[in-house]
């Protein structure tokens, strides 16, 4: 039995977005509840010298869509720079999860030994062929992101269970 691309990255990543979302909501009702401003859990870390939880949602959602956009060869989304708040998140993630739904698993599928070239912050490259992008690289990193961003809220006080983390599993989306 092998596992497709498409449901190796459209499926994971729809899915965890989805959870990312969610958290987002929690994080919002933790801080109503508490009458605490909502950028003081935004703005949190682990440690000084890790990215806050915005950040870690941006990357979260920078791995999913631009490792799609390589794969079938469009330009993904631009996000505006700035400090978004909860809602804003919330409104990239929906515009995420859509953008790596739009595509075909026939366009996914087939750029597994396609070359790509990931191009990082700082200007420099690195090749990979569509499959190594996605399994080394792209979807361990979304992973970090997304599982950095629910041990933030952990950290913070957020009641968050290993359920809010995964979410509803889902069926494959093709077969």
């Amino acid at each position: 039995m092998s596992i497709s691309m498409y449901n190796a990255s459209v499926a994971v990543f729809t899915q965890f977005l989805g959870s990312l979302s969610h958290l987002l909501d929690r994080a919002g009702a933790h801080a109503e509840a508490r009458k605490i401003d909502p950028s003081i859990l935004l703005n949190a870390r682990l440690y000084p010298n890790m990215y806050n939880l915005t950040r870690q949602v941006g990357e979260a959602i920078r791995h999913a869509v631009l490792s799609t956009s390589l794969l079938v060869g469009v330009d993904p989304p631009v996000f505006p720079d700035g400090e978004p708040d909860i809602a804003e998140l919330k409104a990239r993630i929906a515009t995420a999860i859509d953008f790596v739904r739009s595509f075909s698993p026939a366009e996914i599928n087939g750029a597994a030994n396609k070359e790509v070239v990931f191009t990082f912050r700082n200007g420099s490259t690195r090749r990979f062929t569509g499959q190594s992008l996605l399994l080394t690289f792209s979807v361990p990193q979304f992973f970090f992101h997304v599982t950095t961003a629910y041990d933030i809220l952990r950290h913070c006080g957020v009641d968050l269970v290993k359920k809010d983390f995964l979410g509803t599993p889902s069926e494959l989306l093709e077969s």
